[in-house]
């Protein structure tokens, strides 16, 4: 019973994790840093997500129902973000 509701737990929290990283970058990408430059380049995404999942594995460690997965999932999550975010805002008209 415990095993099931621990998985439960986790499933849910990585979700939230990885959605929550994902909605709250691509936000933040297209409204504040819309004018800079550096967002712009090949390699923002794949350091924004790996910044974001080193920064999230000591928060996961804490927790023993939670593990590495969660944390490269919201890098992720947040990498796909800036990646979604930063095409959006070429994309719009004028």
């Amino acid at each position: 019973m415990f095993e099931t509701l621990a998985l439960f737990l986790w499933i849910m929290l990585t979700g939230v994790a990885s959605i929550g990283g994902y909605i709250v970058t691509k936000r933040f990408v297209q409204g504040r840093l819309r004018y800079v430059d550096a967002v712009h380049k090949r390699r923002a995404p794949l350091l924004a997500g790996t910044a974001a999942g080193v920064l999230a594995l000591p928060i996961v460690a804490v927790f023993p129902f939670i593990g590495v997965g969660t944390a490269v999932l919201f890098g992720l999550g947040v990498g796909k973000g800036v990646s979604s975010g930063r095409r959006e805002f070429k994309q719009l008209p004028p």
